[in-house]
This record gives structure tokens, C-alpha cells and sequence, in this order.
């Protein structure tokens, strides 16, 4: 069974609140397309006057039909006139009214397309604004997932609602005031029969929107599960392993539990809608009877009864569509909640705006660093203190969850240290301005992101001024030994990569590598370089022959090899083991085997499975 939040009474503030979000979803609007906001307004009030307008003409119609026939049986001839010029005046109003609901309906298409990109844009920059230990939280993800969802939609719907109950509001005070001329008491059924019916539906809103709220978690697996069985990087083991079956049925079974709730929502809300409207119906026609018995007396003529009639009904069902609005904006301001939510979160503390360090031969200092990343119980980086100057080669070591990438990503301002100090050029990181911190970083990770672009563009990305630079796509493949078999692709570095889209082309693990080393090796304004595992899925000879021309590219610069093969980071000047997010040894390679610690340790291990 889902737990969803405790359910509280919806109090009478909850009913005030309905605006809360009003003004906003306006302004977005407003600032989404100016001149098709007007044009609502205006097409909108229109609406609003135009019905009652045509109520009116229709009770001269028939009244000057009833006085022509009176004419008629005196004996006299009739003047077909002024009939015939009211009936051409209600054809206009109807065209008009016919031409505005068109056009209502133009201007809400239009404004659709464009504001569901607006909030998409809002909702991807604020994105880009949050840290990375953010994008690593569910609750975080949740958040995002519900503005996505829903939120696209109902700013325009919360706007449309605005419009639609000023346009409602209109028409009944036409009505109203034509209804009047009956009877007061007639208006005040009027307005009193929709209330049993509008409050269930609000009640029910609320309900729905609990329901939505609770569910993300429960949305996202059935997310993940579909992206598991539809893509192309999970199909092999899918298939391997036979697994497709068992996650088949626990898609099935979360939509199966997800369904059962909302058939059971469905069954009460329209249960007691259709209970609760019966009000209206009866109201309705107790009325009827009413106003046929009024003509039948003589108190009213035939024309006032069908223009009573029609009224009435059509004020019925402006107070209907008014209340509904008034319900449906509470439900958008319950969803939009969830855009504002996500929206006016704390983004991360800022950093600073210095762009270049005091002291460029300082290097990048840890200072007693740890971290621990959120919702774990362990640290991933304890008490670390480490110096690395320009010009040095240095190799970070250990077993896997050692604290060895967490360290890289510290250094490159994706996270901020729970406590201790990283500085740069003998500046704190935090004093730097980050985008022109990370210019200075060159950084390929051991899971780099495969992007379905042009080979070029995959390659570009590592710079993004020179993201369309051709000879610097070519220089930086050929430093990571890529050249050869980019040149052999169908377009060469045009080629489309992956197979999302038409016409790509899929790479080894081992080209993707490569590919990834030349992104590296775009920033040649970096001024520390960190290859971390770049080249797991190469043949010895080749990671030989990169690394050898890695240490050649930076002998000016900080480079930082993170690897596990000890015939490699045996050559490095510095060598950091780490093990439970700690350095437990540093040194060269001749002075930790020495110690007979654990870099001798592992190197020996390892070694013994070469002979």
C-alpha cells in the first residue's frame, strides 16, 4: 500500500489562498507573450457580455413576433421590419460569439506551445544553478520530477481559470440583472444551487493532488524501469540475464497499484458529483415551473418566459463554470506549488569572483579536508592533506570507495567540503569565481558522458569556445592516439555517435575512451589535468603510449593520474595511496615499496598476475 502524507482538514484558509498563485501564473504569462495575453482579456470580457446580449434579442425576437400575430388576427397587416432587423442583429452576435470563442481558443493554443517552453526553460536554468551533491538527492529529484510533470501545463491553466471565472462573472451579472426583473429569489437559486456540487469537487482537488504529491517516488521507478527496458546501453544484460520479465512485472505491478487508487479517487469524486449536482437539476426546473406559471397568469409575457428560461439556464451554467474555475484554481495552485517549490529553493552558496590566484607556483593545496556526501553515514574523504605543485606528476591510488574520484571532484568545486580548506594559486576555492576555476581543470572521469553528438562535438565539449573549432578537434585526437579511427568513420569527425538518433554510429568502449581523452585534452589552457581510469578499456601498449605522451603535454602543469594499474602510475613523481577516504601512504614508487605498506602490497598482488 503507498503512504501518502497525512491527509488535513482543507481549513477556510485554504479556500483564500486560491489567488495565491494567480498573479504569478498572470505574469508569466504576460511575459511569455504580451500581445496574446491582451487579446485574452479582451476576447474574454467579449465572452462574458455577448451571451446575454443574445438572451436579450431573442426575448424582443419572440415578443415582436407575439405583437405581429396580435396584428395579424385584428385584421391588420403586419410590419415585418423591426422583427427581421432583430433577428439580423442576434445573427451577428452569435457570428461574433461564434468568432470570439475561436479566438479564445487561437490565443490559448498559441500561449500553450509557448509557455510549457518557458517553464521548461525556467525549470532546466535552474538546474544548471544547483551543485552536484543536489542532482545525488531523491528528494531533490522528486521535486523536479513533480514540476516537470504537471507544472508545464498549469500556469496557462491558472490564467485561462483567471480569465474564465472574470468572463463567468460577467455573464452572470448580465443574468443576473435580467433575472432581477422576475424575481430576486430567483437569483439567489441561482448562485446557492452549484455551492453542494463546487464544494465536493474542491474537496476532491485537494484529494488528487495529495495522491499526485505522494506518488513521485513511485512515478520515478516506473521511469527508471521503462529507461531499463527501452534503452540500448541496458538491453544486452536485459537479454543476458533474462531479466526483462521480472522488471516487465514490476512495472506492471506499481501501474496496477497506482491505477487501483485512482479508480477508487474516480469512483468517489464523480459518485458524489452526481449526487450533489442534482441540486442544479432540481433547481432548475423548479424554477421551470415557476416562471410557466408566471406566463400562464399573465404576469409575464411569452418573450420574458423564453428569455427567463434561457437565463436561468445559462446562468446555471456560469455558475457552474465559475465555481469549477474556482475549484480548478485551487487544484492549479496545489501544482503550482511544486513549480514554486522547486523554483525558489535554495540554490548553492556562492563562491567568490577572483579569477586568477596570488601565488601561481602554490598549486592546489588540501588543508585537512573531509566530506561526507548527503545522507551517508560515513565520510567519503577524512582529515586529507595534500600539496601538488605545477610541473608535477602525481598518481592517486587505492581500492574502489577509497575516496579517490570524491577527492577530484572537491578539487574541481563540485562539492564544498564539510570541513577544512582546498586552495588554488594560494587562494581558498571558495574566493574564486568557479566558472573561471574550472577553465583552469581538465578533468576526464572514469564514467564520462557519452554524448549523441558529431564526433567533433563529443571531442569540442571538453572547450566549449572552441566547441566548433576543427583543428583543435584534430589536435586533441591525436594527442589521445584517436585520429586513426576517427578517420575510418563514415564522416569522419561528422559523424553522429550513439544510436538515438538517424544515421549514428556506435563506438567500443575503447574508442569512447579515447574520444573522452581527446576531450581532455581540448582544454590546452588547463592548468591541472586529471585523468581518472581513462583507460580501462585500452590495450597496454596504447595506455603506454598515451601516458607517455601525457607526461610529455603537461611537464608545465599539474597532472593527476587516478588508476589501477601499477605499470603506469609506477612512473608518476608522486604516488597518494588512499583507503577508507584517508592517504594512509605518499611517495615515490621506490620509497612506498620500500615501506612494504599497502601500495607494495597491491603493487605486488598485481604483479604476481602478469607472471
Amino acid at each position: 500500500m503507498l503512504r501518502y502524507p497525512a491527509k488535513d482538514t482543507i481549513a477556510l484558509e485554504s479556500y483564500l489562498g486560491v489567488f495565491r498563485y494567480s498573479r504569478r501564473a498572470i505574469n508569466l504569462v504576460w511575459s511569455t507573450h504580451r500581445g496574446l495575453t491582451i487579446a485574452l482579456a479582451l476576447l474574454t470580457i467579449m465572452a462574458g457580455v455577448l451571451p446575454a446580449a443574445v438572451a436579450y434579442v431573442g426575448k424582443l425576437i419572440v415578443d415582436g413576433v407575439v405583437r405581429e400575430i396580435n396584428i395579424v388576427q385584428a385584421g391588420n397587416s403586419p410590419d415585418y421590419t423591426m422583427v427581421f432587423t432583430w433577428v439580423i442583429l442576434e445573427c451577428v452576435l452569435v457570428i461574433g460569439l461564434a468568432g470570439v470563442q475561436r479566438g479564445i481558443s487561437f490565443c490559448q493554443a498559441l500561449l500553450r506551445v509557448l509557455l510549457s517552453q518557458r517553464v521548461n526553460v525556467l525549470i532546466l536554468e535552474k538546474a544548471l544553478m544547483m551543485d552536484l551533491a543536489q542532482f545525488e538527492d531523491s528528494e531533490f529529484y522528486d521535486k523536479l520530477n513533480r514540476a516537470r510533470q504537471e507544472a508545464s501545463s498549469r500556469p496557462l491553466s491558472l490564467v485561462n481559470r483567471t480569465f474564465g471565472l472574470a468572463q463567468h462573472c460577467i455573464s452572470l451579472a448580465s443574468y443576473g440583472g435580467l433575472l432581477l426583473q422576475f424575481s430576486p429569489w430567483a437569483v439567489l437559486i441561482l448562485i446557492g444551487a452549484g455551492i453542494p456540487a463546487f464544494a465536493a469537487e474542491t474537496a476532491f482537488s485537494g484529494e488528487r493532488f495529495r495522491v499526485f504529491k505522494g506518488r513521485s517516488p513511485e512515478r520515478r521507478k516506473l521511469m527508471y524501469l521503462e529507461m531499463v527496458l527501452a534503452r540500448e546501453d541496458y538491453a544486452k544484460e536485459v537479454k543476458l540475464f533474462s531479466l526483462g520479465r521480472e522488471l516487465m512485472d514490476r512495472y506492471k505491478n506499481i501501474f496496477r497499484l497506482l491505477y487501483e487508487e485512482d479508480r477508487k479517487l474516480a469512483v468517489r469524486r464523480d459518485g458524489w458529483g452526481f449526487l450533489l449536482g442534482l441540486f442544479g437539476n432540481i433547481a432548475f426546473y423548479g424554477t421551470y415551473a415557476w416562471i410557466i406559471s408566471s406566463t400562464i397568469q399573465g404576469t409575464i409575457t411569452l418573450g420574458e418566459m423564453t428569455m427567463y428560461l434561457l437565463v436561468f439556464k445559462q446562468g446555471q451554467s456560469s455558475v457552474s463554470s465559475m465555481l469549477t474555475s474556482i475549484g480548478g484554481m485551487y487544484e492549479d495552485n496545489l501544482y503550482l506549488s511544486n513549480l514554486y517549490e522547486y523554483l525558489e529553493q535554495e540554490s548553492p552558496q556562492d563562491y567568490g569572483i577572483i579569477s586568477k590566484g596570488p601565488k601561481l607556483s602554490a598549486g592546489i593545496v588540501f588543508d585537512n579536508v573531509s566530506f561526507t556526501y548527503p545522507g551517508a553515514v560515513q565520510p567519503a574523504v577524512h582529515n586529507v592533506s595534500l600539496s601538488i605543485k605545477p610541473g608535477q606528476s602525481v598518481a592517486i591510488v587505492g581500492l574502489n570507495g577509497s575516496g579517490k574520484t570524491t577527492l577530484i571532484k572537491l578539487m574541481a568545486g563540485l562539492y564544498m567540503p564539510d570541513r577544512g580548506t582546498i586552495s588554488y594559486q594560494g587562494l581558498d576555492l571558495m574566493q574564486w569565481n568557479l566558472a573561471e576555476l574550472r577553465k583552469s581543470i581538465g578533468i576526464i572521469f572514469q564514467d564520462f558522458n557519452r554524448y549523441q553528438l558529431p564526433v567533433g562535438e563529443n571531442i569540442g565539449a571538453g572547450d566549449v569556445e572552441f566547441l566548433w573549432d576543427d583543428k583543435r578537434w584534430e589536435e586533441a585526437a591525436s594527442k589521445a592516439k584517436a585520429t586513426k579511427f576517427i578517420e575510418q568513420l563514415p564522416e569522419g569527425y561528422h559523424t553522429s555517435l550513439g544510436r538515438w538518433f538517424n544515421n549514428g554510429h556506435e563506438l567500443s568502449g575503447g574508442e569512447w575512451q579515447r574520444i573522452a581523452l581527446s576531450r581532455a585534452f581540448m582544454r590546452t589552457g588547463a592548468d591541472i589535468l586529471v585523468l581518472d581510469e581513462p583507460t580501462a578499456s585500452m590495450d597496454a601498449e596504447t595506455e603506454s603510449n598515451i601516458f607517455d605522451d601525457f607526461q610529455l603535454l603537461t611537464s608545465d602543469k599539474i597532472a593527476i593520474l587516478i588508476s589501477h594499474r601499477f605499470s603506469t602510475v609506477r612512473r608518476a613523481e608522486l604516488i597518494v595511496v588512499m583507503d577508507g577516504g584517508e592517504i594512509i601512504e605518499q611517495g615515490s614508487h621506490e620509497e612506498l615499496l620500500s615501506l612494504n605498506g599497502q601500495y607494495a602490497k597491491l603493487f605486488k598482488l598485481q604483479a604476481k598476475g602478469y607472471r
